[in-house]
């Protein structure tokens, strides 16, 4: 009974390490591939000017866009309480400034997490008949939201990430990321939130 026990509590502890391991692999590949649009997740901003973070990824995004990934950008992220703009009305601003026609910018205006905002996405891909995506966010971040994006339907599903070399994030940085998207997708997974 006890090896039993012990069999169950240590598998219990591998798939949360399992979990992680995915996640840096994840991490570490960049899945250049056409697809209907570009799905760029959303990040702070700050009275419509995107945090370092965000910059990072938009412009990342208008490279996949310049370089005939897609025609098709959709930008994500609601407001927090007392924001001017909504992230995706920041990220739609700045696409614009740098080059990227107004009507090859889709975007959903409501989503306070990843999951919000991925759900948004579908529903507008829905609407424009949009299957495959190519999407942006931090490298950490792309396991969860390929994991999310399957699981609505999409497919093919890309990702992209941006750099952690122009954002010069520490390895204490990247290991609380690791961490936290670690406990992040565990939930999804488990709770499907």
């Amino acid at each position: 009974m006890i090896r039993y026990l012990l069999v169950v509590v240590l598998l219990i502890a591998a798939y949360p390490a399992w979990l992680a391991f995915t996640i840096w692999r994840q991490s570490h590949r960049d899945e250049l591939h056409r697809a209907d649009a570009i799905v760029v997740l959303g990040a702070a901003q700050y009275n419509g000017v995107p945090s370092p973070v965000f910059k990072a990824r938009l412009d990342h995004a208008r490279f996949l866009y310049q370089n005939g990934y897609s025609h098709t950008v959709i930008v994500t992220g609601g407001k927090e309480p007392g924001d001017n703009f909504t992230e995706a009305e920041a990220a739609r601003k700045y696409l614009e400034s740098q080059g990227i026609p107004a009507d090859h910018i889709l975007g959903q205006n409501v989503g306070r997490n990843t999951l919000q905002s991925m759900k948004s996405v579908h529903q507008v891909a829905v609407r424009h008949h949009i299957e495959s995506v190519l999407l942006v966010s931090d490298p950490l971040h792309s396991e969860r939201i390929k994991t999310e994006a399957s699981d609505l339907g999409f497919q093919p599903v890309y990702t992209s990430p941006d750099s952690y070399v122009e954002l010069n994030r520490s390895r204490a940085t990247k290991a609380g990321e690791l961490l936290h998207e670690t406990a992040s997708l565990l939930l999804y997974k488990l709770l499907k939130r």
